[in-house]
């Protein structure tokens, strides 16, 4: 479990074929602090379990599956990616719950910049937009957002210049990918209100405030 508060930036030291997928070596620094052989960071957002540690440099395991639900497939050594230790329950949590369990991958549609911060629309999916509202939070590349506005495929968010400073949403342009993780007490509710409509998919049902007016959730 994280917090979306990225501590630092790392560098890809190096992508190599791996057992069922490939294995990613990063280098960081504030990052590898108190950090052992089995415990969780998050990469652009994906959880990953260090499974070797070398200096300032740690090794994870990249699965078929996540290669292909996250724009980690798509990087290089060099490549630059935000990089959190997983939650203590003794520390603040400043951003949101963040799981590290991407939806998918999201294209930057619009970014403007203006005295140092900026705005970023993102296009999603149906299937990931169908969880994110106004005012709600997000992850973006492991970021925890919060949105400004949205419509039915897209989202806005707000980004003030200190996370531009220390992420690597600063470099991203128009077209490129991120990774997306929306709130997950949403999902949760679709799947208890799933439960209850004795369809526990809701494949042919979304949720919206009809739905829950129609169930005394609203």
């Amino acid at each position: 479990m994280f917090t979306g508060i990225v501590e630092e930036t790392g560098i890809i030291a190096s992508i190599k074929p791996g057992n069922n997928g490939k294995e990613i070596t990063l280098q960081g620094n504030k990052i590898i602090e108190g950090t052992g052989i089995g415990d969780s960071i998050a990469v652009d957002g994906v959880c990953l379990t260090v499974k070797n540690i070398s200096g300032k440099e740690f090794s994870a395991d990249l699965s078929e599956e996540t290669l292909k639900l996250t724009t980690l497939s798509e990087l290089n050594p060099g490549s630059k990616v935000n990089l959190e230790r997983a939650l203590k329950m003794n520390n603040r949590l400043g951003g949101h719950f963040v799981t590290g369990h991407i939806d998918g991958k999201g294209s930057i549609a619009e970014k403007t910049v203006s005295n140092q911060s900026a705005e970023i629309t993102i296009s999603v999916p149906e299937e990931i937009m169908q969880y994110v509202v106004k005012k709600g939070s997000i992850a973006v590349n492991g970021i925890s957002l919060t949105v400004a506005r949205c419509d039915s495929n897209s989202f806005t968010v707000a980004i003030i210049p200190l996370t531009l400073q220390i992420t690597n949403l600063g470099m991203k342009k128009i077209g490129d990918e991120v990774n997306i993780e929306t709130d997950v007490i949403g999902k949760y509710i679709e799947k208890f209100l799933g439960r209850l409509d004795g369809n526990y998919e809701l494949k042919n049902r979304k949720l919206n405030l009809n739905y829950l007016k129609e169930h005394g959730f609203a």
